[in-house]
């Protein structure tokens, strides 16, 4: 599993991220053509206390504003709510990716 936001950061500054509210979170994107509509998930990123989670989101927002739209009917349905994710700051996963890298260290 690649996270983005981990590619330099020590152990020790991730361990004393994540109790001062640091997270692992996912944004979306929908793409459409008129009969296809796809709404993806991105990478798993890690967002530090100190930065705006829906930042990061906004390229993900982007694209989905410009090609979501397209698909008849989940395009009207996706691209709604992929935004709301996105500017709303991802969903967050750090559960999951905490209990993952545990198991990954363990085994």
């Amino acid at each position: 599993m690649r996270i983005r936001g981990l590619e330099r950061l020590p152990t020790a500054e991730l361990e004393r991220g994540l109790p001062a509210g640091g997270r692992f979170v996912v944004y979306e994107y929908c793409i459409s053509l008129v009969c296809l509509s796809l709404r993806r998930p991105s990478a798993v990123y890690f967002v530090r206390n100190d930065l705006a989670a829906w930042l990061q989101g906004l390229p993900y927002a982007l694209v989905t504003f410009l090609a979501g739209w397209w698909g008849i009917p989940w395009g009207l349905i996706y691209t709604p709510l992929a935004l709301a994710t996105d500017l709303t700051g991802g969903v967050d996963v750090t559960e999951e990716v905490l209990a993952y890298l545990q198991s990954k260290e363990s085994g």
